[in-house]
């Protein structure tokens, strides 16, 4: 109900007001169309304000307070990374911790201890090759990771193995009108 329903509502029962084509009507119809445009923008407020609604502006803003602005575009996977960032800590020196929070960079990412004490691996489980703006992505899974572990990047590359088990001949390959990176996408294992 709008609030020059509800103000009808609640002034009816009174019996003192004319309602049709009257002064009084016209008056409280463009009381009541104020309060809902005051009800819209609070209620766009209170969705901006809060990261698990937030769509534009809120969105943004959360990002300027941080060192980097994760590579996500869409709503959903922007809000789920600047949840990711926001959670560092001072406890986040483990692993899971640390994998957890590595979803900051707005891909899917995953972190794995190397067999050398000191040295975690990164990786892009999905993506084939460097992902797109990892110039961008880089100084974000740096700033994530504690400085003190050295970290390799490992990318997945299109193997000719791989795409023959998957396509059986060129024509095949052809008819489904790949550009490299998608099929370097659509190989993956």
């Amino acid at each position: 109900m709008n609030a020059r329903d509800s103000i009808r509502a609640l002034l009816e029962p009174l019996g003192v007001y004319a309602w049709e084509q009257s002064v009084q009507w016209a008056e409280l119809k463009s009381i009541g169309e104020a309060l809902d445009a005051c009800r819209l923008e609070l209620e766009h407020i209170a969705r901006e304000m809060n990261l698990t609604t937030a769509e534009d502006e809120g969105l943004s803003l959360i990002s300027s307070l941080l060192a980097g602005t994760p590579s996500a575009t869409e709503p959903e996977a922007l809000r789920a990374a600047l949840a990711a960032l926001l959670r560092i800590g001072d406890g986040s020196f483990t692993v899971q911790a640390i994998c957890d929070n590595i979803l900051g960079c707005g891909l899917p990412a995953e972190v794995k201890e190397t067999s050398i004490p000191g040295q975690v691996t990164v990786s892009f489980p999905g993506i084939g090759g460097i992902p797109d703006h990892f110039s961008h992505l880089r100084p974000i899974v740096e700033e994530i990771i504690p400085c003190h572990v050295e970290i390799l990047y490992r990318f997945w590359y299109l193997l000719w193995e791989r795409l023959e088990r998957r396509i059986p001949s060129w024509t095949a390959l052809e008819a489904q009108g790949f550009t490299w990176k998608n099929l370097e996408r659509f190989v993956r294992d």
